[in-house]
């Protein structure tokens, strides 16, 4: 279920899509690498709810709690703008506390090490737990 629902997902993606978020370094830049990175990410989540879910005009928001490595908290916040014809341009998602923040980045570095440039990722390692 989550390869088909990614893979629709990003068919939303617009050509140039850039993508902003807190388990990032830099913001990469292309179909490609976007879809890569969410999933790699998605791959990461024992579970993710919605809690809750707002839309404008041109931007979607959702608000949400997921679990990861065996259990660990995680909430954020996802932001995605969308161009004239609806295509998601700008996807920005904020990962919170810092530590599951740090690990998740680390763990996608390890997945895409070959795929993303390891300098996309954060490099300080202040927890693993």
């Amino acid at each position: 279920p989550i390869s088909k629902s990614h893979s629709r997902f990003s068919a939303q993606f617009a050509d140039e899509i850039v993508l902003e978020a807190t388990t990032l370094a830099k913001p990469p830049i292309g179909k490609h690498s976007v879809a890569a990175i969410l999933a790699a990410a998605s791959s990461i989540y024992e579970s993710l709810d919605i809690t809750s879910y707002a839309q404008s005009a041109s931007t979607t928001y959702l608000q949400w709690c997921a679990t990861a490595f065996g259990g660990m908290q995680i909430a954020g916040v996802t932001v995605l703008e969308h161009d004239a014809s609806g295509k998601i341009v700008a996807p920005a998602i904020h990962h919170r506390p810092l530590g599951p923040v740090l690990r998740f980045s680390a763990e996608m570095r390890d997945r895409l090490a070959g795929v993303i440039p390891a300098d996309y990722f954060l490099t300080d390692s202040v927890s693993r737990t």
